[in-house]
C-alpha cells in the first residue's frame, strides 16, 4: 500500500467561529503531526459578507454562494496533485439548495474523497436527500462519529457498510485536573460551577437549565451556571442579541440572575480548556434527539467532567453504562435533580469523572489521526471511481465520450418470417422455445428508435414483421394479447400476463407516434385504442407503467381521444398512490418504493411517472418519480461505486437489500432510460448532470464496469450476453438481452447525438474497435489502448435453463 503523501482538507476553518472550523483545524494539525512527511493544505469555506485572516496553510478560499469558486478550488486541488481529499460536511456551510454547490467541486476532482459527516438526517427533505445521494456517490468513504450515524446511512440512504467508518470526535489530550485550579485562574474560587459552552442558539436548550437553577441552588447554595460562548453568527446577523437578552431576563424573573453568568465570547482552545477544567458538572440540554455530533460534549467528556445531558443521539451513545446522566428533553425538574444529585454526592461525581476520562483516551487527537490516516491511505489505494465525476467529464466533453456503433447482426439472426425468437444457445437461435410478444414488442420499440434522424434504421421489412406478430397475438375473444408461441406457430395460451399486455401497448403507443411508416402508425393507433380499455382492470404496477409509457406516444398521436387521457390519469394516480398513499404499519420508513419487493424492470415504474408528469405538467408525478428513482439508484450501487442491477435472487424478498445475482441486461436498459428522463425533469442544482452520470454508469455495466469486470457485449455483432452470474457471464445471447443492450445504446447515442464511429479510435472511454494484430476488442482510454478483459470460454458456459434459457428461473416480463 502506498501511504498518502499529500492531503487537502475542505471545510470551515479558524478564525471563523463555529464547531466545524475548530474541528477542521484540529484534524489537520493532528494528521500532520502523525505523519510529519505529509504535505497538507486547506480549502476554507467563507460565509457571505465575511472575510477572515486565515493561516498560511489555507491555500484556497471558497465563498459559499459563488459556484465558480468551487470549480476553481477543484482545479487548484487537481493542479496540486493531492492524493486524497478530506471533506467536512454539514448542509449549512455550502451554498445552493441543501448545500448542493459542493458537488461542483467534488465532481471535478481527480483524487478520492473521504467525507466526514457532521450530521446525518433521519428525515431529510427531498433536496437534502438528493445532495446526500450525490455525496455518497462521490465519496470513497463516509466517516461518522457515532454508531447511530452508521445505522442511518444504511437504513435511510442505503450506503453499504463497507463504505462507512465510525471515528469518534477527536479531543485534546489534557490531564485530569482538579476543578479548583481552573476556578482560581478564572475567578470562580469557592463556587460550585455548572458549565455549558458553544455558540448560543435556541436549539441548545439553555432555558431548561436556567429554569432548573432555583432547585439546584436550594440543594447547593453556592452553585453558579456559566454559559460560555458567543451568539451564533447567523442568529446574530438576523436577530442581534435578542435571544441572549431573553435568557438574561428569564434568569432575573426567576431570581437567579446572580447565579447565571454569560461569557459572550468565542474563546481559543487554551481558554476553553481552562473553563472546562474548572467546572464541576457539564450540561448539554439540547432540545432535539437528532444531534449526531457534539464537539462540546466530546471535549467535556474527554476532560473527565461529569455530564448531565438530554438523550440526543451522540449523548445517548457516549454516556451509556453510567458514564453520564441522561434526562428527558426540556424537563427542567429532571435536569435540576440530575445536576443537584451530582453536586451533593462527591463520591458518585468523582467516580463518574474517572470513568469518563478513562473511556475517552482513544478519542484524543493522536489515535484519532492514526485512524483517519488509515482511512485516507485506503482511499488512495482503492479502485473506487466516483460516477458523478465520470459524468461531469463525459457531459462537459461530449465529443470525446464515444459509444460503440449500433450493430444488429445478432438481432437479425434471431428473426425469421414469423418474428423474433426468444432465446439462443450462445449466439445460435434456439427454436425449441419459440417466440413471445414481449420480445417482438421490444423489437418494434427498437425499430421506432432506430428510425429517428441520425440513426441507422432497421430494414423496414423487420419492423413490419414485428408488427405482424403483435397483430396476430391479439385475441379478440379475451380482449388480450397472447404471449408465448411455439416454433410451429401454435399459441400456447389464450392470453398472456398483464405485464406483457402493458409492454405491447407501450410498443404500439410509441409506434403510433414515432414510426416512419404512415400505415404502421395508423395500424398501431387503432390496435392500441382497441386493447387499452382492459388495462383499467389490471392490478400489476408494471403493466400500468408500461401502458403509461405507451400512452405518452399514443396521446400525442391521437390528442382527441379523451378516454385514453382519462385512463392515463387513472393509471398515474394509482402509481402515485403506491408511493405516497397510506402504508401498513410494518412498512419500513426507508423503503421508498411502489411495492414491498424489488423485481424486474424496476426503473420503468419511476420512468412512467416522470414521463407522465412531464407531459401533463404534474409536479406530484415528477416528484414521486424522482424520489423513487433516487432510492432505486442507491439500491443499485455496489460498494465500489459501479452499477449493480437488482439481482433476480432478490425477487419475492420483502423489504430486502437487493441480492447481487443474477444480473440481467433489462435492468440496465430500464435504468438508462429512466435516468436520462430524470435529467430532463430534475432542475435542482447539479442533478441533470448527476442523472446523466447514473445513465453512463448503467451503460458501463454492459461494457465491463460490473461486479466481475466482464464485458457483456460483442461490439462487432451487437450481441449481448443474457446476464451475469456470481462466477461467469451467461454466454447465451437471447432476444431480451440483445434488445436491452441496443435500446440502452440507442438512448445513450441520442443523448449526445454522437457521430457513428466505425473501427477508429478517438479520445474517450467507450469506443470499441479491432486491433488487427490480435483480433481482440480494445477500449480507448485517453490516448492509449487498453485491452478489454478477455472472457475465458470456461466462464461463458451456458447457464442451466429452466425451460427458457435466460439463467434465472423467474422470467423477466414473460
Amino acid at each position: 500500500m502506498n501511504p498518502v503523501q499529500r492531503i487537502a482538507f475542505i471545510g470551515n476553518h479558524l478564525p471563523r467561529q463555529c464547531g466545524i472550523a475548530t474541528f477542521t483545524h484540529d484534524l489537520h494539525q493532528a494528521v500532520a503531526a502523525a505523519r510529519p512527511s505529509l504535505a497538507t493544505s486547506v480549502v476554507a469555506m467563507t460565509d457571505p459578507g465575511r472575510s477572515y485572516a486565515y493561516p498560511e496553510f489555507v491555500r484556497v478560499e471558497v465563498r459559499d454562494a459563488e459556484r465558480d469558486d468551487y470549480i476553481k478550488a477543484a482545479d487548484a486541488l487537481n493542479a496540486g496533485r493531492f492524493d486524497v481529499v478530506s471533506l467536512q460536511h454539514e448542509f449549512g456551510i455550502f451554498g445552493g439548495a441543501a448545500g448542493s454547490h459542493i458537488m461542483e467541486l467534488l465532481a471535478r476532482l481527480d483524487m478520492p474523497v473521504v467525507t466526514t459527516l457532521h450530521s446525518v438526517l433521519q428525515h431529510p427533505s427531498d433536496a437534502q436527500r438528493a445532495v446526500m445521494q450525490q455525496l455518497t456517490m462521490a465519496s470513497r468513504t463516509l466517516v461518522v462519529m457515532a454508531e447511530k450515524g452508521r445505522a442511518l446511512l444504511r437504513s435511510v440512504y442505503a450506503v453499504p457498510n463497507s463504505r462507512i467508518e465510525v471515528i469518534p470526535h477527536g479531543i485534546p489530550d489534557f490531564p485530569l485536573l482538579e476543578s479548583r485550579i481552573g476556578k482560581a485562574k478564572l475567578g470562580f474560587s469557592g463556587r460550585t460551577v455548572i458549565l455549558t459552552f458553544g455558540l448560543l442558539s435556541p436549539s441548545k436548550g439553555i432555558e431548561s437549565v436556567i429554569d432548573a437553577m432555583p432547585g439546584i441552588i436550594q440543594a447547593c447554595p453556592n452553585a453558579v451556571y456559566v454559559v460560555l460562548g458567543a451568539t451564533h453568527p447567523n442568529l446574530l446577523r438576523d436577530e442581534g442579541e435578542s435571544y441572549r437578552d431573553s435568557l438574561i431576563a428569564r434568569a432575573a424573573e426567576l431570581g437567579v440572575a446572580v447565579h447565571v453568568v454569560f461569557v459572550n465570547q468565542f474563546v481559543d482552545q487554551p481558554a476553553l480548556l481552562d473553563y472546562i477544567s474548572m467546572c464541576d458538572v457539564y450540561v448539554t440540554p439540547y432540545l432535539n434527539e437528532a444531534q449526531m455530533t457534539s464537539g462540546t460534549l466530546a471535549y467535556s467528556f474527554g476532560l473527565g467532567k461529569p455530564v448531565v445531558s438530554t438523550p440526543y443521539w451522540h449523548a445517548r451513545e457516549l454516556l451509556a453504562d453510567g458514564k453520564g446522566v441522561l434526562v428527558p428533553f426540556g424537563d427542567a425538574k429532571a435536569i435540576g435533580a440530575g445536576v443537584a444529585g451530582l453536586l451533593t454526592d462527591d463520591s458518585s461525581r468523582n467516580a463518574m469523572r474517572e470513568r469518563a476520562y478513562a473511556a475517552s483516551r482513544p478519542m484524543t487527537w493522536a489515535p484519532t489521526a492514526t485512524r483517519y490516516l488509515a482511512v485516507l491511505d485506503a482511499a488512495r489505494n482503492s479502485a473506487f471511481v466516483s460516477p458523478v465525476r465520470a459524468a461531469i467529464r463525459a457531459t462537459s466533453r461530449p465529443a470525446r465520450q464515444l459509444l460503440p456503433e449500433p450493430r444488429t447482426e445478432q438481432l437479425l439472426s434471431l428473426c425469421d418470417s414469423t418474428g423474433l425468437m426468444q432465446h439462443a444457445v450462445h449466439g445460435i437461435p434456439d427454436r425449441s422455445h419459440g417466440y413471445c410478444v414481449d420480445d417482438n414488442a421490444r423489437a418494434l420499440l427498437l425499430a421506432c428508435q432506430f428510425g429517428q434522424p441520425g440513426s441507422r434504421p432497421l430494414p423496414d421489412v423487420m419492423a413490419t414483421r414485428f408488427a405482424a406478430f403483435i397483430q396476430h397475438a391479439w385475441n379478440p375473444d379475451t380482449r388480450r394479447f397472447r404471449n408465448f408461441m411455439s416454433y410451429d406457430r401454435r399459441w400456447l395460451e389464450p392470453q398472456g400476463s398483464e405485464d406483457s399486455h402493458g409492454r405491447t401497448l407501450w410498443a404500439l403507443g410509441q409506434c403510433a407516434r414515432h414510426d416512419t411508416d404512415p400505415a404502421r402508425r395508423c395500424w398501431a393507433a387503432d390496435l392500441f385504442a382497441t386493447a387499452l380499455p382492459v388495462v383499467e382492470e389490471f392490478a400489476a404496477p408494471r403493466a400500468w407503467a408500461f401502458t403509461l409509457l405507451g400512452l405518452d406516444g399514443y396521446c400525442q398521436a391521437a390528442p382527441a381521444d379523451r378516454s385514453a387521457d382519462r385512463i392515463r390519469r387513472v393509471l398515474a394516480d394509482r402509481l402515485l398512490h403506491l408511493c405516497v398513499g397510506p402504508r401498513p404499519a410494518r412498512w419500513p420508513q426507508a423503503w421508498n418504493w411502489f411495492e414491498n419487493v424489488l423485481a424486474y424492470d424496476n426503473a420503468r415504474l419511476p420512468q412512467a411517472l416522470l414521463q407522465t408528469g412531464l407531459r401533463l405538467k404534474s409536479p406530484a408525478y415528477v416528484t414521486a418519480g424522482l424520489s423513487t428513482l433516487r432510492w432505486l439508484m442507491a439500491m443499485q450501487t455496489a460498494p465500489m461505486g459501479h452499477f449493480r442491477p437488482v439481482g433476480s435472487d432478490s425477487f419475492g424478498q420483502r423489504f430486502a437489500q437487493p441480492r447481487p445475482f443474477d444480473q440481467q441486461p433489462v435492468e440496465a436498459a430500464a435504468t438508462i432510460s429512466a435516468c436520462l428522463l430524470a435529467a430532463q425533469a430534475d432542475t435542482s442544482a447539479g442533478w441533470p448532470v448527476s442523472w446523466k452520470a447514473e445513465a453512463w454508469r448503467a451503460f458501463a455495466w454492459f461494457t465491463g464496469d460490473n461486479d466481475l469486470r466482464l464485458p457483456l457485449i460483442d461490439p462487432l455483432t451487437g450481441g449481448c450476453y443474457d446476464g451475469l452470474h456470481p462466477d461467469r457471464a451467461n454466454a447465451n445471447m437471447g432476444a431480451e438481452s440483445v434488445l436491452s443492450y441496443l435500446l440502452g445504446l440507442s438512448d445513450m447515442r441520442a443523448l449526445h447525438h454522437i457521430t457513428v464511429v466505425n473501427e477508429s479510435i478517438l479520445a474517450g472511454k467507450l469506443v470499441y474497435t479491432v486491433d488487427r494484430s490480435e483480433q481482440a476488442p480494445r477500449i480507448a482510454q485517453g490516448s492509449r489502448l487498453v485491452p478489454i478483459p478477455v472472457v475465458e470460454p470456461a466462464r461463458l458456459a451456458p447457464a442451466p435453463r429452466s425451460g427458457a434459457g435466460r439463467g434465472p428461473a423467474i422470467q423477466t416480463g414473460n
